[in-house]
């Protein structure tokens, strides 16, 4: 009952942020955004897709309980989601899960992007290690964390170079 409650919550969570990213996309093309790393984006979805079709497969094909140390997890999680919500309203309209950059704004340096440049992502990856970690699904928490450091690699690196090239600093 609990594994379902998560995972419903964390699924609909990653449905009203698609829904966001969505209206910030139709805002942010109407001021000149550029879209980069479409080709990846793609991918991208699916891999998050993926992520929690494994974690149910493992956690139901192997019968796995919630972790000993539950409690834990599920704070630091919680944790992880404050720091989304804080990078997200950073951005504000310019949050996306796209990469669109407005052509000569202004890097957002508010919020964690004081201290970090791609906080939402470290998140993710947090996210990767302790979702499966809450019901012991180890392989989905290798597995996605390793798809997630190359999906990053590649993102970051798209990422930065359109910033570079079409921001002000």
């Amino acid at each position: 009952m609990v594994f379902w409650l998560i995972i419903g919550l964390l699924i609909c969570q990653r449905l009203i942020e698609v829904l966001v990213a969505k209206r910030n996309e139709k805002k942010v093309k109407a001021i000149g955004a550029i879209e980069f790393g479409a080709r990846h984006y793609p991918y991208m979805v699916a891999m998050h897709a993926a992520f929690f079709l494994s974690l149910i497969a493992e956690t139901l094909l192997f019968q796995h309980e919630r972790s000993r140390f539950f409690l834990l997890l599920l704070i630091l999680l919680m944790v992880t989601q404050l720091v989304r919500y804080w990078a997200l309203w950073s951005l504000g309209m310019y949050w996306n899960t796209k990469i669109l950059v407005v052509p000569n704004a202004m890097i957002v340096k508010k919020g964690p992007y004081r201290w970090l440049k791609h906080p939402n992502y470290l998140v993710v990856a947090i996210e990767f290690v302790l979702i499966p970690l809450l019901f012991q699904a180890y392989i989905t928490a290798i597995l996605f964390t390793c798809l997630n450091v190359w999906m990053m690699m590649v993102r970051i690196q798209t990422e930065e170079e359109a910033l570079h090239q079409y921001l002000l600093n």
